[in-house]
């Protein structure tokens, strides 16, 4: 037994003039940057040069079909043929820098009269891809853009840096302190001990014996003259002693005549 085909599902009605909207390109805007435009079958056909460069730009979506460049080809006439141009009023496309056959710089301006117009904005066709140049406030904005994050990047970095050395000096300084607490309570134990054994053994020696006396005709230097009179008193005081070997008397020498 076969199955009953389903019928196809209706599709909803659509709006009136939407098919030539879909058919036509959509119109240029004032910023396209993000868009790139590349025909590589013309590209394989024709030259692209001076003369045939502005036919080519006008199958990207920048092209404005009511600029008076299209008027000029609709009458045979070079769209670039500033003779004409200079005649008309209103938006036009200008060929302003050629390096053949790689770069092309197209500019959009409108024009008043014959001598005054202003600039809109600047194509280039750069080795068949054609682009939109962006404006000098773009270029502007998004340079100090990149530089205020490369600078709030840097400050991260070292910010997060500092940091770490804030945390590495602390957790030194904390194990230099505890280090040198437990110096210090070991310099403290050694030093009770010594003290302790000085103290032992000053009690087992027996006193120093008192200084020999000097000998005869013996003149002390003159610092040891100014002492203060308490030291003489208590030199004076001690008894005199004879050392056997210091004191023997003057020297008998034999005297020859």
């Amino acid at each position: 037994m076969s199955a009953t085909p389903l019928p196809p599902l209706m599709q909803p009605p659509a709006p009136p003039g939407a098919d030539s909207a879909a058919a036509l390109p959509p119109p240029p805007g004032t910023d396209m940057t993000g868009i790139c435009f590349r025909d590589q079958l013309w590209l394989n056909t024709y030259p692209l040069d001076r003369n045939l460069v502005f036919d080519y730009f006008a199958l990207s979506p920048f092209y404005d079909i009511t600029c008076n460049n299209e008027s000029l080809r609709s009458r045979q006439i070079h769209p670039l043929d500033m003779s004409q141009l200079t005649k008309m009023t209103g938006t036009e496309y200008l060929l302003t820098d050629v390096m053949e056959p790689h770069l092309f710089v197209i500019r959009k301006q409108r024009r008043e009269n014959p001598e005054k117009s202003t600039a809109m904005l600047a194509y280039y066709i750069l080795d068949g891809s054609i682009y939109q140049a962006p404006q000098l406030c773009n270029v502007f904005a998004s340079r100090i853009s990149r530089a205020m994050h490369h600078i709030s990047k840097a400050f991260t970095a070292a910010s997060s840096k500092l940091e770490k050395i804030g945390n590495v000096e602390t957790e030194s300084d904390a194990a230099a302190s505890e280090s040198k607490t437990q110096k210090e309570a070991i310099d403290m134990k050694e030093l009770k001990r010594i003290d302790h054994i000085l103290s032992s053994l000053k009690r087992r020696l027996p006193a120093a014996p008192p200084p020999p006396p000097f000998p005869e005709g013996y003149v002390p230097p003159a610092s040891e003259q100014e002492k203060a009179p308490d030291d003489k008193l208590s030199s004076e005081a001690l008894p005199t002693q004879v050392d056997p070997i210091i004191d023997q008397g003057p020297a008998k020498r034999p005297r020859f005549q």
